[in-house]
């Protein structure tokens, strides 16, 4: 059932992606995206990548900081009503122009802008991790399912040709039966002051950001579901940047086939690694998930480097863009939607969980 379920994502999503190189209908508009916080990833990485969208486009920013909107807005020509701040947020129902919200927010804010977003009518795009719990995980998908909105978490990866590669070769058995992955992911935190490694904000250190790629991995790379997960933290309080987070976690995942994913998180070394070892031979990236520069091996070694067709879409990231427009505007399902991120939290939670009981954790409902 959960291999089936993997067949169906990935044919959905080189459906969808082949679908991005045609144009709406005759008559269609691109769809208005509100990006709501303008820190790095908001200002520095989204709101560029709509000159690389064929469906998508700005229609509204929303931010604490006023002279930045209207900055923003000044710069792509938007008028003075398509700027929000976060507590009249709300009125943006009365914006026809915004079709969807993209929350670029820190982790503890995703629950109340996606809820508060499906509830003012609007679809949404939620950065990952989805949220810091599972309950407001589930909160987030019955808030948008109650206002009949799409929901989607922005995994980029599963937009990005590299990794799109990399999963249709794992899954044609180019290295043979699946038997080993390891995932690291991880960079220098050198700045004790970032949200990231405030709690309150983040819901968790490493784990909650360059873990999501390493656990993302796991699944992806395999088509299989964890059955069980064992981890180990290790951070050094006396550290300044650590006395509220977690620096580094390791933890052991076991499928159903009997593979093993040994994956990595940490906030104390640059790392950006995937790698997949089969009976034949074996699938590599480093880097791995990166906002560009990816690079990948197939065979026995480094010996062969392969390099895939450029996608549909101009960037991984207005590959998402574009493929939540197209999901509102054709019905379909996202192929990373609300339930995909809260897979994740489930087994984030219960790696945490792990690492504090010092024992293995089921995910199966087995004893």
């Amino acid at each position: 059932m959960e291999l089936a379920r993997r067949d169906l994502i990935l044919s959905a999503a080189a459906l969808s992606l082949a679908s991005s190189t045609r144009g709406f209908a005759a008559g269609d508009r691109p769809l208005g995206y509100a990006i709501v916080g303008l820190g790095n990833y908001g200002l520095g990485r989204i709101i560029p990548e709509f000159a690389n969208c064929r469906h998508s486009r700005l229609a509204a920013v929303v931010s604490g900081d006023r002279a930045k909107a209207e900055k923003v807005a000044a710069e792509h020509n938007l008028p003075a009503g398509s700027i929000y701040n976060y507590r009249d947020f709300d009125r943006i129902r009365d914006n026809p122009a915004v079709d969807i919200v993209y929350v670029c927010l820190p982790n503890a804010m995703h629950a109340e802008y996606t809820i508060r977003a499906a509830q003012a009518g609007k679809h949404v795009l939620c950065e990952k991790p989805m949220a810091v719990s599972v309950a407001e995980c589930e909160a987030m998908i019955a808030a948008c399912r109650k206002a009949d909105r799409k929901l989607m978490i922005g995994y980029r990866c599963h937009f990005e040709p590299y990794n799109l590669e990399a999963m249709r070769l794992a899954k044609s058995g180019a290295a043979g039966k699946i038997r080993y992955i390891r995932s690291e992911h991880g960079f220098t935190a050198s700045d004790p002051t970032m949200w990231r490694l405030k709690r309150a904000l983040s819901g968790g250190g490493s784990l909650m950001d360059m873990g999501v790629y390493s656990l993302q991995a796991a699944r992806y790379m395999t088509g299989e579901e964890p059955v069980a997960v064992t981890a180990r933290e290790s951070t050094d309080r006396r550290d300044p940047r650590f006395t509220d987070v977690e620096d580094m976690i390791d933890w052991t995942l076991e499928f159903p086939s009997g593979a093993i994913g040994s994956c990595q998180s940490s906030y104390s070394a640059n790392h950006n690694h995937i790698l997949l070892m089969g009976d034949k031979g074996r699938i590599e990236l480093e880097p791995a998930t990166g906002y560009a520069g990816q690079r990948m091996w197939v065979g026995n070694g480094r010996e062969r480097e392969v390099t895939p067709p450029p996608g549909p879409a101009k960037t991984q990231f207005a590959g998402q863009l574009d493929h939540l427009a197209q999901c509102v505007a054709t019905g379909r399902t996202p192929i990373v939607s609300g339930e995909e991120g809260l897979r994740d939290m489930r087994i984030i939670e219960a790696i945490y969980r792990s690492a504090r009981e010092n024992r293995t954790i089921r995910l199966d409902g087995r004893a």
